[in-house]
C-alpha cells in the first residue's frame, strides 16, 4: 500500500508526531531483551453476543530492525519469519528473535511491495500489495518456487490449517484453497454490528483469526464463522514517545504455540514484544 493512498493513516498520526504512513510494515539496536518466565494462557473466546475488551500484558521485549516496514511475522520451530515493505524495501526474512539478527533475507525487486505472510507445509507464501501476486518461497532455503496471481490488493495472510485467509484492507476476509490460492468464500467483519474495516496483518489461531486494524493500536479476534469480532485488544502504550516518534503503525501478529503466547511489532519499529492478552481493567 503506497503512501499517497494512505492519507489518512497520516493525519490520524501527525498529532502524535508521527512520520507520515504508508501502506500496510530499521536504527540503534537495543540491549538484549530480558524474557520473563511467568507465562499465561490466552483468554478464552467470549461467549456468543459478547465483545470482550483485551489489553496486552508485555512478558518480554525483543530487539526489532528499526528499518523493517513489517508486513507479516510468524513464528514456527524457533525461528521468527518477517514480511516487510515498501518499494525498494521489501524483503522476506529469517531473524532470530532474542537479538533480532536477520539470519537470511531474499529482496524483492524495486517494483514489488511485501505484505502479509503465511506457513503452509515447508512453504512460505507472501503476498503483494498492488502487484496482484502470491510467491511462494522453500521454509528450507528461501528458494523460490513459483508465484500465483490474484485479483485486488494484499494486505495480511494466514493459514488456519485448511484454508488461507487474505485481507485486503476492507471489511471482508477471503478464504482461499491452500494449494492453489482458488478462493473460496468471502467473509464480511463486523464488530458491534458494523462492519470493520482496515483490516490489516493476520495470524489464525486456534480456530480464530487475529487481525491488525489499520492506522489504530488495536488488534481484533475474529469468529471465522460469522465474521463476528469476539474482542478487541488495546496494545497501545508499547513503545515510549521517542520511539513512537520515528516509527508507524503497530503491524504484525506472531503466534508461539509452545508457550501460548503473542510476539507484535510495527512498522520501523525498534523493538518486539511478547505478550499475552488480559482483561483489560
Amino acid at each position: 500500500m503506497a503512501r499517497a493512498s494512505r492519507g489518512l493513516s497520516a493525519f490520524l498520526l501527525l498529532g502524535s508526531g508521527l512520520s507520515s504512513l504508508a501502506a500496510c510494515g530499521a536504527g540503534p539496536t537495543p540491549s538484549p531483551a530480558q524474557p520473563k518466565t511467568s507465562v499465561k494462557p490466552r483468554p478464552e473466546p467470549a461467549p456468543p453476543g459478547a465483545e470482550n475488551r483485551l489489553t496486552v500484558r508485555v512478558l518480554a521485549e525483543y530487539p526489532h530492525d528499526a528499518k523493517a516496514y513489517t508486513q507479516g511475522l510468524l513464528w514456527h520451530e524457533g525461528s521468527l519469519y518477517e514480511s516487510t515493505g515498501l518499494y525498494g524495501s521489501s524483503s522476506l526474512r529469517e531473524v532470530r528473535l532474542e537479538d533480532g539478527q536477520v539470519l537470511r533475507q531474499v529482496d524483492h525487486p524495486r517494483s514489488v511491495f511485501g505484505e502479509g505472510l503465511a506457513l503452509v507445509g515447508d512453504r512460505l507464501l507472501q503476498l503483494s500489495w498492488k502487484e496482484e501476486t502470491l510467491f511462494e518461497w522453500s521454509l528450507g532455503d528461501f528458494a523460490r518456487l513459483g508465484e500465483r496471481h490474484y485479483s485486488g490488493e494484499g494486505w495480511g495472510l494466514c493459514f488456519d490449517g485448511k484454508e488461507l485467509v487474505s485481507s485486503d484492507g476492507s471489511a471482508v476476509l477471503t478464504f482461499h484453497q491452500a494449494g492453489d490460492y482458488r478462493p473460496t468464500r468471502r467473509l464480511e467483519v463486523k464488530r458491534a454490528g458494523e462492519p470493520l474495516t482496515l483490516l490489516n496483518e493476520l495470524e489464525c489461531v486456534g480456530g480464530e483469526i487475529y487481525a491488525n486494524v489499520y492506522t489504530t493500536d488495536e488488534i481484533v479476534r475474529i469468529d471465522p464463522a460469522s465474521g463476528r469480532v469476539t474482542a478487541t485488544i488495546d496494545a497501545s502504550g508499547l513503545l515510549s514517545l521517542e520511539e513512537r516518534a520515528r516509527a508507524e503503525v503497530l503491524n504484525g501478529i506472531g503466534y508461539r504455540p509452545e508457550t501460548r503466547t503473542f510476539l507484535i511489532t510495527g512498522k520501523l519499529w525498534p523493538k518486539l514484544f511478547e505478550v499475552t492478552f488480559v482483561p483489560a481493567r
